[in-house]
């Protein structure tokens, strides 16, 4: 019986050393990207003034008579479309959760759950054919353009790619909100969409915020979808129906065709450091978010 404890014993603590042994693995490899993107990045300002880099608006790394290194024009298209493709995932993506959470039958929801499920494993080179085939001709055609390589097909492709985080993760917060909620709503007089918007909703906020933050993620750091269909102009947008080149599009174009060691090698590595910097921060904020509302509650 002692024999049997000990062995229990240690059985525990090597399972403890293996979950601390992964957390911090994890911890590592963050760590060592950082360090990669930094040290990469460092030989840039040797040739650029980092107040350029960080204040112009032209990126022109093969100009004939002179190079530009500004990423002014490259950040502002990524929160751009970023920020529009939340305007389009997220009434969508709570309404659908709230959907197979409260209303859907369940015939309904063991169709759609696995349907969604299924969204997020189509490759994004696949989701970009969809915008150059589909979606961007209905763009030229209802607002009369060119053609519909801009902001607004760029925001919606990645809205539909962040729709299944927001949806899987929200319709979880939405699940886990007490009955004793709902029935007390219910007993005071409410209906079934007063107890919805009113009670159920604003209870499993904070799961859905995290689901917000999670699909921003997914967006701001997609690559070959905006790559496809942005048009990829390195311009500042003038407005929604521009053309624009994502941070993580000029890595993308940009890193198999430029001569090693040189400063446009280097600068794309700062570019790769700001997009890390901003998805750094944005998890911040979003953990920051979290515990003020679940401090508030």
């Amino acid at each position: 019986m002692k024999r049997r404890s000990s062995f229990s014993r240690f059985k525990e603590k090597m399972i403890e050393k293996f979950f601390l042994l992964n957390g911090l693995l994890v911890v590592f490899i963050l760590v060592g990207i950082f360090y990669l993107l930094l040290n990469e990045s460092l030989p840039t300002f040797q040739e650029v003034s980092i107040v350029e880099f960080f204040s112009s608006t032209i990126w022109n790394p093969t100009g004939y008579h002179q190079q530009s290194y500004g990423i002014v024009s490259l950040v502002f298209s990524t929160i751009v479309v970023t920020v529009g493709s939340l305007i389009f995932s997220v009434p969508l993506g709570i309404a659908c959760a709230a959907y197979l959470s409260e209303i859907a039958p369940p015939k309904a929801r063991e169709v759609l759950k696995p349907t969604i499920e299924i969204l997020a494993g189509i490759p994004s080179v696949v989701i970009g054919f969809l915008g150059i085939v589909l979606i961007g001709p209905m763009i030229a055609r209802l607002f009369n353009l060119p053609n519909g390589l801009n902001v607004i097909n760029g925001s919606v492709l990645l809205g539909i790619m962040a729709l299944p985080t927001i949806i899987s993760i929200s319709e979880d917060a939405i699940n886990a909100v007490p009955d004793d909620y709902k029935k007390a709503s219910l007993a005071l007089g409410a209906t079934e969409w007063q107890t919805l918007v009113k009670v159920t909703i604003p209870a499993a906020l904070s799961g859905i915020i995290a689901a917000v933050m999670l699909g921003m993620g997914r967006a701001i750091g997609e690559t070959m979808a905006v790559l496809m269909a942005t048009g990829n102009a390195p311009a500042f947008p003038k407005s929604i129906f521009s053309a624009v080149r994502t941070l993580t599009a000029t890595i993308g174009i940009e890193l198999g065709e430029v001569a090693y060691n040189t400063t446009h090698y280097y600068s794309l590595f700062a570019v790769g450091l700001v997009l890390f910097v901003m998805t750094f921060l944005i998890n911040i904020v979003s953990d920051w978010v979290l515990n003020k509302y679940e401090e508030a509650e």
